[in-house]
């Protein structure tokens, strides 16, 4: 299992703590040090139903005036991994994208029956 987030950010360190606590492990990817691939980006949004990959809420989305143009979200978040919705929790081919503690149960169940 892979976690992409930053330390700083809460939800990150929620679901990090979430996958703790039941003796889960995982591998960190902290987006301030390294951004996902194209590739990995691609099976981020198929994992995760064709979910719109940005976090339209961010200070990053804000600082790039993305409200006010079309773009591809692929493209934006290989030029600036900090527009990612954090966390994205992926487990084989399936992701759970931001803070969706549902979703995080969903694949530790799927995890300990596997």
């Amino acid at each position: 299992m892979q976690i992409y987030g930053i330390e700083k950010c809460p939800a990150t360190r929620k679901a990090r703590r979430f996958f703790q606590e039941r003796g889960l492990s995982f591998h960190f990817v902290d987006l301030t040090r390294k951004g996902p691939s194209r590739g990995e980006l691609e099976n981020i949004k198929r994992g995760a139903g064709g979910a719109d990959l940005i976090d339209d809420g961010g200070a990053a989305f804000a600082k790039r005036g993305l409200a006010y143009m079309d773009y591809d979200d692929i493209e934006e978040i290989l030029a600036d991994p900090l527009l990612l919705r954090r966390p994205v929790v992926r487990e084989g081919g399936r992701c759970v994208l931001g803070d969706d503690p549902a979703g995080w149960k969903a694949l530790a169940e799927s995890m300990k029956k596997g």
